[in-house]
């Protein structure tokens, strides 16, 4: 049986949040490393139509969607922490070709 982890990919971007300044290792074993990337990029895909129809139905600016799903991401029960719910907005915006997001404030 052919071993599927090595069509594994999990973008640097992602890889960027588990890894310490100065360290070449990410924190997370790879197993769980792919298991939270999985879980963030589905997260991001099941979000583009929530995020279009915020867009549509509310007459609000993709930065305000955004915003706005930031803020769902966030509430409890918490699925992904905070590094993780910023790299899904990231990834929200590029699937629907919406600008960057900025980082939000720390604090």
């Amino acid at each position: 049986m052919p071993d599927d982890s090595s069509q594994l990919v999990i973008p640097p971007s992602f890889v960027a949040l588990y890894l310490p300044p100065g360290r070449l290792k990410p924190t997370l074993p790879l197993a769980e490393l792919a298991a939270r990337h999985e879980l963030c990029e589905d997260m991001a895909q099941m979000l583009t139509d929530t995020a279009r129809n915020l867009e549509f139905q509310l007459g609000i600016t993709p930065g305000d969607v955004l915003q706005r799903v930031g803020q769902g991401l966030r509430a409890e029960p918490v699925v992904v922490q905070g590094a993780e719910a910023d790299w899904v907005l990231g990834r929200l915006a590029e699937l629907l070709g919406w600008p960057f997001p900025s980082p939000p404030p720390q604090g």
